[in-house]
């Protein structure tokens, strides 16, 4: 495949984890562009990035000795890492002009090819105050300031995007609804083509043709959704409610609903939240149909591979960089290696752990982790939904250590009561069972985890998690995943092969409650009599564990095939 002949794609999106410098993500979301963005360079994909600058990036977390969370802001060196583009442009909010330049980054892939990536940054003399913080901070203020900056995403990346000479961009890719208002733009820009000073169906058709659209979760918080006398004040144009059809759901703006009506190709992001999705973004009414297929995520594995483990695939599988389905001969690789290579990982995690902690963490001990986002429907307080029990099972297999991270969004106060919940267990579970909940979980965080502990823990409610890519990382260095079958968790479990599943087949439940307590009773049962007994007492059957979920889990869930899909369902149809 060559760049001449295939069409360019401008992949949008509000938040792309770049480098471990910059703050320009705040989780999950972020770190899957950063990583599609890495394996379409690799892949050679005539793909262009456009995101927002972030200046002062999500926030850093801190916690006190109570375990409550604080935000900091995290200003970055952005001329250190970016070069600033020759162009500005207008957007129109409140019936003033707002300035907007573009910074470029470079994707650099391993094949040498180089992908561009625009931050749009309204930090410019003749701009209000106010407007200068527009591109300040990563989901931060409140309605007003959200819907600002995703004017300046839709609008003014499109129109960044035209001012570099960007006219034959032939597919738009709405990484999430965030994004959703560049359709308005391409609307306005098909009608001026025809001559007419307002959008129609035509333009609506011509818009969708070119426009693709991924949702990533079923947790209605993760669907922006604004007033539409907010919207009108805003934008200052109400010409575009004149067409309910594409504009108006419910009586407001939903951004998700729009990325569905002006987009020609919809997918979820693992094959179960592809049929969540189907069920929870019914049509409304009979001008609507929504065709939702599923393209599972997955992870770039040059970027997520600990050093010891990239050393062994070199060593083993060379090329596996180039070609990631290589990985499928990892079974291949000795076991002792693995063992090594992992234990090299380990103790990274170990040092990183007492050197922040001082809780006296060891290299031979079992260890579980857990980081995600803080939030509910995560659950990550599941292991101490019954303490003593816990502490009662580490007794009888051997002590136990668990490592937690994740930050709570600075709205979610149920999210940080959950962080402190669990960072007050620490003194009760001595000495049977240590914990650590380590502060600021990041990209270069999140590698030490993935690669370091021994099992990677996952326990989300049902069926609210859209797809997951933590555990990814790990299978991709030897670690098995104990995770509630949801997500893509369903498609790589292969039970004590790659992993293990938190899961009562066939059970029904009357609440959320009931589902907690059979949940937390298979996650202890499945540590007391298959995972932890195996862990220190058959070595070369945990060996063969690892090995499988690198040959069966990394060597399939990995950016590479996921862009692939795109390319051939999405891009070039």
């Amino acid at each position: 495949m060559t760049h001449s002949d295939r069409p360019l794609v401008a992949y949008f999106s509000m938040e792309i984890a770049l480098h471990p410098k910059m703050p320009t993500y705040s989780g999950g979301l972020g770190i899957l562009a950063g990583d599609t963005l890495r394996a379409a360079a690799d892949l050679g994909v005539a793909m262009i990035g456009v995101t927002l600058l972030q200046r002062q990036g999500y926030f850093a977390q801190s916690l006190d000795s109570s375990g409550w969370q604080y935000e900091n802001p995290m200003p970055w060196e952005i001329g250190q890492y970016c070069s600033e583009l020759p162009v500005q442009v207008d957007v129109e909010i409140e019936n003033r002009p707002i300035h907007v330049r573009a910074w470029k980054y470079e994707i650099q892939s391993c094949r040498g090819n180089r992908l561009p990536v625009i931050l749009l940054d309204t930090d410019i003399a003749g701009n209000s105050d106010w407007d200068r913080r527009l591109t300040d901070q990563l989901y931060g203020g409140d309605q007003h300031y959200r819907l600002c900056q995703e004017i300046i995403l839709g609008l003014g990346g499109v129109r960044i995007l035209r001012a570099l000479g960007h006219q034959d961009i032939t597919r738009f890719h709405m990484n999430e609804g965030h994004a959703a208002l560049l359709g308005l733009e391409l609307l306005d820009e098909s009608a001026q083509a025809a001559g007419r000073s307002q959008f129609n169906s035509q333009d609506v058709q011509n818009v969708r043709h070119s426009c693709n659209f991924t949702t990533h979760t079923p947790v209605p918080a993760g669907h922006d959704r604004f007033p539409l006398d907010l919207v009108q004040h805003t934008l200052a144009r109400s010409d575009i409610f004149e067409n309910h059809e594409v504009f108006c759901c419910e009586g407001e703006l939903n951004m998700t609903y729009l990325a569905l009506n002006l987009s020609h190709y919809v997918n979820g992001v693992a094959r179960k939240h592809g049929e969540v999705s189907r069920k929870m973004l019914v049509p409304r009414d009979q001008y609507h149909h929504y065709e939702i297929d599923h393209i599972t995520n997955g992870v770039h594995l040059e970027t997520w591979a600990a050093p010891a483990l990239a050393s062994l695939f070199d060593h083993y599988l060379p090329g596996w960089r180039e070609d990631n389905s290589s990985l499928r001969s990892a079974l291949s690789i000795p076991g002792e290696d693995i063992w090594k290579a992992h234990q090299a990982a380990k103790q990274k995690l170990i040092d990183q752990v007492n050197a922040s902690s001082g809780t006296g963490f060891d290299i031979n001990t079992f260890t579980l982790g857990f980081a995600r986002r803080a939030t509910a429907y995560k659950r990550a307080n599941l292991l101490f939904h019954d303490p003593a029990r816990l502490k009662n099972l580490a007794r009888q297999v051997r002590n136990i250590q668990v490592v937690f991270a994740g930050k709570a969004h600075p709205h979610d106060e149920q999210g940080k009561h959950l962080i402190q919940e669990i960072f007050q267990q620490k003194d009760s579970m001595l000495p049977e069972v240590k914990v650590v909940y380590l502060e600021n979980y990041d990209w270069e965080l999140a590698r030490l985890l993935t690669s370091g502990v021994d099992v990677w823990l996952n326990t989300p409610l049902p069926p609210l998690e859209a797809s997951g890519t933590s555990g990814m990382k790990a299978a991709l260095n030897g670690v098995p995943s104990l995770s509630v079958l949801d997500g893509w968790w369903i498609e790589g479990c292969v039970e004590g092969v790659t992993g293990w599943a938190i899961d009562h087949v066939g059970e029904s439940y009357h609440n959320d409650q009931e589902r907690l307590a059979h949940d937390a009773n298979c996650l202890y049962e499945t540590l007391e009599n298959s995972v932890i007994p195996l862990f220190y007492q058959q070595r070369d059957a945990w060996l063969k564990i690892m090995a499988h979920a690198i040959a069966l889990n990394a060597s399939y869930f990995n950016t590479q095939r996921m862009v692939q899909q795109y390319v051939l369902k999405a891009y070039y149809d």
